[in-house]
């Protein structure tokens, strides 16, 4: 979580939400991403999605069953529903996401035993660091809109 942790707070240099993925096998990390929506101009540039598809080319499958994902923030719907897609083994996640968050808080997709996999999930991890790094970015992003206007 400390490496998704390092890769969010470079997500925020970039102006990005900061948030950031590392996907281990085996102990070894295969994956990392970070938000890039602004920089890529690309809605589906989530840290999920990033850490994943490198991951996958590494790795040489798009089968991550023996993968565990270590995001700063839970995921979303659409992240939520690649790690269904992947066949993620495991899901390690720091800050709850009230608002989008599809692992529990708004939706939980991946206890979903309607659908054709489910995840183990670990949430809390570093839950304090994390949300700090989300907390002081939206209060700095406020702070810049307030003095434009």
């Amino acid at each position: 979580m400390t490496q998704a942790l390092q890769l969010a707070q470079q997500a925020g240099q970039l102006g990005e939400v900061p948030v950031g993925a590392v996907v281990v096998v085996g102990g070894e990390v295969v994956g990392r991403g970070y938000n890039r929506r602004e920089v890529d101009s690309d809605p589906l540039s989530h840290a999920e999605l990033k850490a994943i598809a490198e991951a996958s080319q590494k790795l040489k499958s798009w089968r991550l069953s023996e993968a565990t994902l270590y995001v700063t923030l839970e995921p979303c719907t659409m992240c939520a529903g690649a790690l269904i897609q992947a066949r993620l083994g495991r899901l390690v996640f720091g800050a709850k996401d009230p608002k989008a968050g599809a692992v529990g808080s708004l939706y939980n997709l991946l206890k979903d035993d309607r659908l054709n996999h489910e995840v183990e999930v670990t949430s809390g991890v570093l839950e304090q660091e994390c949300g700090k790094i989300l907390k002081d970015f939206f209060v700095a992003l406020r702070g810049r809109k307030k003095a434009d206007r």
